[in-house]
């Protein structure tokens, strides 16, 4: 039996740290330091045909990709991040100039509690081709990330994208590894969903949970009707008659296709997503459907010895179960507050139910008297003691203690932050040193079990969005949880990165994670990443209008051009006419400047002059952008039937407008905390960059010009 990372680091301390290759994770290697596997010259990834087939069955997805699927999703990310085009195909050895994926015997491959783990894998490097042993498919995945980390750490610094040659056997100390999103609160599209399962799979993380219903605070001096019309969604849109009236807002929900395709794109990276529908508190959505199932004196929670309480939550359970490709679900069950015999009756009978309607087991968030197969996620200690309550008694428990909460946007002094505590990931062991997921207790270490009790099943750390859709855009999820993700990702994984080595470490890596780009980056030879000017020589030819960037971002239109003044140039923006790019968006740092004249609005409220990919800027009429699913105005308007040159500008996590080089005006998130008052909040807005005009956008004008540069 071969040792974990995570006992393996403990055995040799950080003085023999040689032994790790310095990615995020850091994966145990030995490495002969003579020689390297260049993968620049990388032709072929040869998959085992005994095993190309095989899929990994002992995981949480019930999707799991074969080796031979995660092969070609190898292939397409060395084609992205260095440009090699390998083929893929299946073979019986590894040959020169190639990446040989196989399965080895699983029984070598014990992780911290003890168990034999499928996510292990083992490295064997030679100068001409590299063998990459799973303990199956899934464990050959994990494999491919530390061999994209190393070539993108070996050429920022020797100038080669390449792998020391030598052998490792890496293997994760706990199975469940993840984060957890509230999109109960706030709605998220499905792109950002699979762009954050990338980015997460990139540092070996394997779970997404999905919290897919809540509600705002419940303010106990609300009256009925004001509880009935609070913000509340369920984010699953379902036609059964079941069902119905459940989900009032598809446009801001999934349909069954849709996380079909959330669940697969997310699977074909090594990621589950385990959803949740919370239940019996937080469920002021499911009250709002059926008011006579609210409990008197706070209808967000369930009355559960109503008769209908119970068969109701059946219902849709059982309607969207055949929905969860995963052998895990939540049923949350936490902060409920009626009486526990009820709640405890609840628990029972929703865990039977599920285990029998689909085989699936359950986290649930409150101890009860239950069947062990009931797992319970721990969130804060004046809930619970994890350690006594739970693991003591035999239940295993998944660590979502609040030490690395995050409350999107608003942080009053002494609440919970922003961003992850880079701090307490490394130094949040009781002794200072690093965080793993079975420290429950920073300061307490009678509160903690060892790391090899069989227990403690890993680490979900949730972002919570208690102050709803209006607070934030979909990416500023992201920038909470940017530098959180890579640095637990290590610890959960039972990597030993330092904190001093974290920071180049990311810094170098994070610019090429595949499959995403959430800080909406765009190439660029220089700080003007494009500049549509219609002058001559890079002006309008047959409706191609040149990017005098140097980045040949070539946009098209179909307007036509006219003299707005003598040698002034302009396009007349009418009829449905367009001037589209191949751009979507910027992220943060930039300007972006637009010449405009608007000679009509036909619709004053609601006029689009530029739309992208994640936001529109618009006149309603006051200088409006929306994004994330709101309106965010300005106290200012543009003038009409005269000529304007209008800034927006993007600087860190705060965005201003700027019209004829006037004052710089804040867009700011207006949020209402817990129905007591308001606060006023930065707002991160990406520039959108796809379209200027279109039909139905409300105004008439004309267009003199575009440029966007990354200087802020």
């Amino acid at each position: 039996m071969k040792c974990t990372q995570a006992f393996l680091g403990a055995i040799i301390g950080h003085a023999h740290a040689s032994v790790f290759l310095p990615g995020i994770p850091t994966v145990p290697f030995q490495s002969n330091k003579t020689e390297n596997f260049t993968i620049a010259s990388v032709k072929s990834i040869i998959v085992d045909t005994r095993f190309a087939d095989l899929v990994d069955k002992n995981g949480q997805t019930l999707i799991p990709p074969s080796l031979f699927a995660f092969a070609v999703v190898f292939a397409n990310d060395l084609h992205d991040v260095f440009n090699i085009s390998a083929e893929v195909s299946n073979g019986t050895s590894c040959s020169m100039s190639s990446i040989f994926l196989t399965i080895g015997v699983a029984d070598e491959y014990i992780d911290a509690g003890g168990r034999q783990t499928s996510e292990g894998y083992s490295l064997e490097v030679s100068p001409s081709c590299t063998i990459i042993t799973g303990a199956s498919p899934l464990g050959a995945w994990w494999g491919t990330r530390s061999i994209l980390q190393q070539a993108i750490l070996s050429l920022a610094d020797s100038g080669s994208a390449s792998v020391p040659t030598g052998s490792g056997l890496d293997v994760p100390g706990w199975s469940t590894r993840g984060m957890m999103l509230d999109a109960g609160r706030h709605y998220y599209p499905p792109g950002f969903l699979t762009e954050l399962c990338s980015y997460m799979s990139f540092f070996k993380q394997n779970t997404l949970h999905l919290h897919l219903s809540d509600n705002l605070y419940n303010n106990p001096n609300y009256t009925i009707d004001q509880s009935l019309e609070l913000y509340a969604r369920f984010r699953l849109w379902s036609e059964e008659s079941a069902v119905a009236g459940l989900n009032l807002f598809a446009n801001e929900s999934y349909d069954r296709l849709t996380f079909d395709e959330i669940q697969s794109s997310c699977a074909s990276r090594g990621i589950t997503v385990v959803p949740e529908i919370e239940a019996p508190g937080h469920a002021l959505v499911i009250a709002q459907w059926k008011p006579q199932l609210g409990l008197d004196g706070d209808i967000s929670l369930l009355n559960i010895s109503h008769p209908g309480t119970i068969p109701t939550m059946k219902d849709i359970w059982a309607t969207f179960l055949p929905w969860f490709h995963t052998k895990v679900v939540s049923i949350g069950a936490d902060e409920y507050t009626g009486p526990e015999a009820d709640y405890n009756t609840f628990v029972n009978v929703m865990n039977s139910f599920i285990g029998t309607t689909s085989g699936k087991s359950i986290h649930n968030s409150t101890w009860t008297n239950v069947h062990p197969n009931v797992s319970v996620q721990h969130w804060e200690y004046f809930e619970d003691n994890p350690f006594y309550d739970y693991i003591l008694n035999n239940y295993s428990v998944v660590n979502s203690n609040d030490d690395f909460y995050i409350v999107n946007k608003y942080a009053p002094p002494g609440g919970y932050l922003n961003t992850i505590n880079l701090t307490k990931t490394f130094h949040g062991s009781p002794d200072g040193e690093y965080w793993r997921p079975n420290i429950f207790d920073q300061r307490n270490v009678t509160n903690n079990p060892p790391a090899s009790n069989a227990y403690v099943l890993g680490s979900i750390v949730p972002l919570w969005n208690d102050y709803g859709y209006n607070a934030t855009v979909y990416s500023e999820a992201y920038y909470a949880w940017r530098e959180g993700i890579p640095a637990l990702a290590d610890k959960q994984w039972g990597g030993n990165l330092s904190e001093a080595s974290f920071t180049s470490a990311f810094d170098v890596l994070h610019p090429h994670v595949p499959g995403q780009n959430l800080d909406r980056v765009i190439p660029s030879l220089s700080d003007t990443i494009v500049n549509y000017t219609l002058a001559e020589p890079t002006g309008l030819v047959a409706g191609a209008i040149a990017d005098a960037s140097g980045n040949s971002y070539t946009a098209y239109t179909d307007c036509v051009e006219f003299e707005a003044t003598p040698g002034t140039p302009a396009l007349s923006i009418s009829g449905g006419c367009s001037v589209s790019t191949p751009l979507e968006s910027k992220g943060r740092n930039y300007t972006l400047t637009v010449s405009l004249r608007i000679d009509s609005l036909e619709a004053p409220n609601n006029a689009t002059l530029i739309s992208g990919r994640d936001s529109v800027l618009m006149l309603t009429p006051n200088i409006t952008m929306f994004a994330g699913g709101n309106h965010f105005r300005l106290n200012a308007t543009v003038p009409q039937t005269e000529w304007f040159e209008l800034k927006l500008i993007g600087r860190g996590n705060r965005t201003f407008a700027a019209v004829n080089n006037g004052e710089e005006m804040e867009f700011l998130a207006k949020m209402g905390i817990n129905g007591v008052y308001f606060h006023w909040a930065e707002i991160a807005l990406e520039a959108p960059l796809r379209i200027v005009g279109g039909r139905g956008i409300g105004w008439t004008g004309s267009f003199g010009g575009m440029s966007l540069t990354s200087i802020a």
